[in-house]
């Protein structure tokens, strides 16, 4: 009787030994699976982030200009979203690393925007737009040079607040 209680137990624990194989190997069919379908999924390039980045760029200069505080605060933000995607994404980019260095002048561009400051905007975008090609230069990309706008990204984006 106790060799088959006992064999019965050992019965027992290879099935059981058995379904967790075949369990672990269904969760890791599973991983490799979604492994191969995150792999073709679109992600921007840095180039991609960095186009987003240069038009709020330019929106931003006219807002602030315009004294549309709210269109202004909402463009600074998009450029710090970008940023922090840069950051996410591009990880294996050492160019994501640089931008970093935009943060003080954003804090800059950041402060005026709260204060309604239309001459501490224009200093503080000088100083953003300055970072933005310095930061170009670190990363050997100084073949692209970011200049304050003459003209709007956008022709049907009315950037006067409506006082």
């Amino acid at each position: 009787m106790k060799k088959s209680t006992l064999l019965s137990c050992f019965i027992a624990l290879l099935a059981s030994c058995n379904q967790q194989t075949n369990s672990t190997y269904q969760l890791q069919s599973q991983i490799d699976s979604l492994k191969q379908r995150l792999s073709k999924a679109y992600k921007p390039g840095l180039g991609e982030f960095m186009a987003g980045i240069q038009v709020h760029h330019a929106k931003l200069w006219f807002a602030g200009n315009a004294e549309n505080w709210k269109l202004a605060d909402f463009e600074i933000h998009e450029i710090m979203e970008a940023i922090d995607d840069i950051q996410q994404y591009e990880v294996e980019r050492s160019e994501s690393k640089e931008v970093a260095m935009l943060l003080p002048a954003i804090d800059s561009v950041n402060h005026a925007i709260e204060q309604k400051n239309v001459t501490e905007f224009k200093s503080s975008y000088i100083f953003l737009t300055n970072t933005c090609n310095n930061c170009h230069k670190a990363v050997n990309y100084d073949f692209n040079l970011i200049k304050i706008p003459d003209t709007p990204p956008y022709s049907n984006q009315v950037f006067k607040s409506e006082k």
